[in-house]
């Protein structure tokens, strides 16, 4: 098994910016600046990253695509929330 330090620190540096974005969405209860595009198209990405590793080349850089693709998924249903938010102000 080899793990390339490349790869995890690409993973890694990627990864560092989801917990910002969650918390931002959490709290301002808006989508301002985001999209939802683009949000699907990094979560597929993190999804085929794991479906790679798994097949191809099973080594602990996996649980960093994982952990990544859960906290896009993450932001993904708080995108769903602030628009529910956003219609109906009492939903909140």
């Amino acid at each position: 098994m080899h793990v390339s330090i490349f790869e995890v620190t690409m993973v890694l540096c990627f990864g560092l910016a989801w917990p910002f974005s969650i918390l931002k969405s959490f709290r301002s209860r808006k989508n301002a600046g985001k999209s939802l595009l683009f949000l699907y198209t990094v979560f597929i990405g993190y999804v085929s990253g794991v479906i790679h590793k798994f097949l191809y080349s099973l080594d602990p850089a996996i649980a960093l695509y994982a952990l990544n693709g859960i906290m896009v998924l993450i932001d993904i249903c708080l995108y769903y929330r602030n628009e529910r938010i956003a219609r109906d102000p009492s939903a909140a």
